[in-house]
C-alpha cells in the first residue's frame, strides 16, 4: 500500500532583512521593532492625598482595636488626665466606650467620652 502524497504547502518568501543578506528577521534576534516607551502619568496630587488619607485611617482604626480591654490614659482640655480600660467606639468615631474611669474626682464604672473632648491618648500595646 502506497503513502498517500501530502498537499503541497505553500511558502511565503520573506522580504530582505535589514542587513540585506538574511530574510525576515533582525540579526539580535528581534522580531519586531521595539516599541517607545509611554511614561506613565505621574499621579494626581489628589489619588496621593487620598492613598495618604486610607493609609492613615487604617492605622487609626488597628489603633483603636489594639485599645479594646486595655488601660489608656486619655489627656482631655484644660490638661486634665484620666485613665480607663478602653472598650468601644461607636460608629461615627464620636464616642468612646471606656470602663473603671480613673478622674480626679473618682472612679466611674462605665462612661462615654467624646472624641471632641479627647486631645490624645496614650497605651501600651
Amino acid at each position: 500500500m502506497q503513502t498517500p502524497l501530502a498537499t503541497p504547502v505553500p511558502v511565503l518568501r520573506l522580504p530582505r532583512g535589514p542587513d540585506g543578506s538574511n530574510r525576515g528577521f533582525a540579526p539580535d534576534g528581534r522580531r519586531a521593532p521595539p516599541k517607545p516607551e509611554v511614561p506613565e502619568p505621574p499621579e494626581s496630587r489628589e489619588s496621593r492625598e487620598q492613598q495618604a488619607r486610607a493609609s492613615l485611617r487604617e492605622r487609626y482604626l488597628r489603633s483603636l482595636l489594639a485599645m479594646v480591654g486595655r488601660p489608656v490614659c486619655f489627656t482631655l482640655h484644660e490638661g486634665v488626665q484620666v485613665i480607663a480600660h478602653f472598650g468601644a467606639t461607636d460608629l461615627d468615631v464620636a464616642n468612646f466606650y471606656v470602663s473603671q474611669l480613673q478622674t480626679p474626682i473618682g472612679v466611674q464604672a462605665e462612661a462615654l467620652l467624646r472624641c471632641s473632648d479627647i486631645i490624645s491618648y496614650t497605651f501600651k500595646p
